[in-house]
């Protein structure tokens, strides 16, 4: 069973994986198995997203392993951010 967030979807497989719209951000979560989210820049402004981006920083600096920006979360705590910022 799956649901749709406004604003924030997961990328396909394969070459739609690579491109990200204009006006969003690809973000790897996960503890684990990382699955890639493209989420609006908007969320950059948000409190509790810096909160993600601080942990971000505190676990691996500069230096991200899925080469692209790596929120060390489960999959259901970001969800629970990010649906937190739809509302707003």
């Amino acid at each position: 069973m799956g649901f749709r967030l406004p604003g924030m979807f997961t990328a396909k497989q394969g070459q739609e994986a690579r491109n990200v719209p204009k006006g969003y951000l690809a973000v790897y979560v996960g503890e684990t198995q990382k699955k890639r989210f493209v989420v609006p820049i908007s969320y950059l402004k948000s409190p509790s997203f810096k909160n993600l981006l601080s942990q971000a920083e505190e676990e691996f600096g500069f230096d991200h392993p899925m080469g692209g920006l790596t929120i060390p979360c489960t999959e259901e705590a970001f969800i629970d951010v990010t649906r937190s910022l739809n509302t707003l």
